[in-house]
């Protein structure tokens, strides 16, 4: 059976064979909806549609559930990983940056997503979040080992005037907003310059965070309101307010 001419499409880890129907991934449908979620806001704000009508509807459950499948493929980082990234915070773009990552335990596509005036400094604090019921709008604790570098994003993107806490400063267009593909992009650039381990992805952040959280023995539920997990116990979800102090109290637990 012959190959395509050109098999490679970057959404698709195997090659594409002639004449075969190809389905769209979990991961590639997520995506293309971000794409059209970002094309509507470039729209909107350009007043080219008074509507961004991509975020009217929401990727399945199915999907959503297929993906944290394939989340469960992704590896933490080792050790002497973590000592290698502090040891080049200074030195090296976008280290402080996946630091900041493996101590906030949020999705890579949320990153680029905490405005501002969503970050609370005073209280360690940062609101936002996206994909679930559980995930949106919800409260992540800025752990004490990384509030220096939060600080720094937060002076950098007031320097840049930008309306979003993150950014991406060195892109060649000059627009700083810091998509998946940009993060992902520089996020492989620090492991290829420090010589991790080759097979680290964007997402090995979140894993790491939530494995030291359980390590470090962090309340189950305090570890599902911080990702955006949903919580399946009513009694939990529907009867127990969590203050915020208890989430920062429970993060601190992680050395």
């Amino acid at each position: 059976m012959a190959f395509a001419k050109y098999p490679v499409c970057r959404f698709l880890t195997v090659p594409v064979l002639k004449g075969n129907k190809q389905f769209a991934s979990a991961g590639t449908k997520s995506r293309i909806k971000s794409m059209f979620n970002l094309m509507f806001d470039y729209a909107v704000e350009y007043e080219l549609t008074d509507r961004n009508y991509a975020r009217t509807f929401k990727i399945t459950d199915n999907v959503i559930n297929e993906m944290e499948t394939v989340h469960n493929a992704h590896i933490s980082f080792k050790d002497w990983e973590i000592d290698k990234l502090w040891n080049h915070v200074e030195d090296v773009p976008y280290v402080d940056l996946v630091l900041i990552h493996c101590y906030l335990g949020v999705r890579p596509q949320e990153l680029g997503l905490f405005e501002l005036e969503n970050v609370d400094l005073e209280n360690n604090t940062m609101k936002g979040g996206m994909k679930t019921d559980a995930g949106k709008n919800r409260i992540v604790p800025i752990h004490s080992k990384i509030k220096d570098l939060v600080v720094e994003k937060y002076k950098q993107a007031e320097k840049l005037e930008s309306k979003y806490i993150f950014n991406c400063t060195d892109a060649k267009n000059g627009r700083t907003f810091l998509t998946y593909d940009k993060y992902r992009h520089r996020f492989v650039n620090v492991v290829n310059v420090l010589k991790l381990n080759p097979d680290h992805r964007p997402h090995d952040p979140r894993k790491h965070f939530i494995t030291m959280a359980k390590k470090y023995e962090v309340d189950e539920y305090a570890i599902k309101y911080i990702v955006g997990h949903a919580i399946n116990d009513i009694t939990e979800r529907v009867y127990t307010d969590r203050e915020i102090d208890w989430l920062k109290a429970e993060i601190e637990k992680i050395k």
